[in-house]
């Protein structure tokens, strides 16, 4: 299993807002929608072993997080508007706690933070890398990285305090290139890396 980690800072956490404007209504959320298609679609089926975490941060409500799990995921289409709409369901649960609520099929909601999730995935003695353009170049240690956690940022990035956070339990920090990417095209990048060592099709 691969986990992805999307730290959404301005990403509202109520269900009130217009899929017709992601981007301004919800905070962003159109990212991390973006986010989600790059984690699980391949050309004509989903990937099952992955999860994406969507850590939702801009209020009115505490941070959410909301999981999505390929394996047991229904009724998500590659568009943006389809993932909106299942992170606008999952935040129309009733009485949100720490405790996760399944909204939709394959799809969870909880009270959260980013810390919550490091500590829980350390605890399990999950390699966590945090991707940063300094970072080692994921090609050529691609087999080292899977079933990792991978923590990305918005376009805000992370914070100063999240940073330290990430860079204290993480195992290290990884690239995929010089230059800085949306999240989202980080993750294909990392998808195809850990597929062609998984085939067989790193060249050294």
């Amino acid at each position: 299993m691969q986990d992805f980690i999307i730290i959404g800072h301005k990403a509202v956490t109520a269900g009130d807002f217009s899929l017709n404007d992601m981007p301004g209504s919800a905070g962003r959320m159109d990212i991390l929608c973006r986010c989600i298609n790059s984690v699980f679609f391949l050309s004509h089926d989903l990937r099952r072993n992955v999860q994406a975490h969507l850590l939702l941060q801009g209020g009115p409500n505490p941070s959410r997080i909301i999981r999505f799990n390929g394996e047991k995921l229904r009724y998500l289409n590659p568009d943006e508007r389809s993932a909106g709409a299942l992170i606008k369901k999952a935040l129309e649960v009733d009485n949100i706690s720490f405790l996760e609520t399944r909204s939709t099929p394959g799809v969870w909601i909880r009270e959260g933070d980013l810390n919550t999730l490091l500590s829980e995935f350390s605890s399990e003695g999950r390699k966590i890398f945090y991707f940063r353009e300094d970072g080692e170049d994921i090609r050529g240690i691609a087999e080292k990285v899977k079933d990792s956690v991978f923590i990305l940022g918005d376009h805000l990035g992370l914070t100063e305090d999240e940073e330290k956070l990430v860079m204290e339990k993480s195992t290290g920090t990884i690239s995929v290139g010089p230059l800085s990417l949306h999240a989202d095209h980080c993750i294909i990048l990392i998808h195809n890396e850990v597929d062609r060592a998984a085939f067989g099709q790193i060249q050294r």
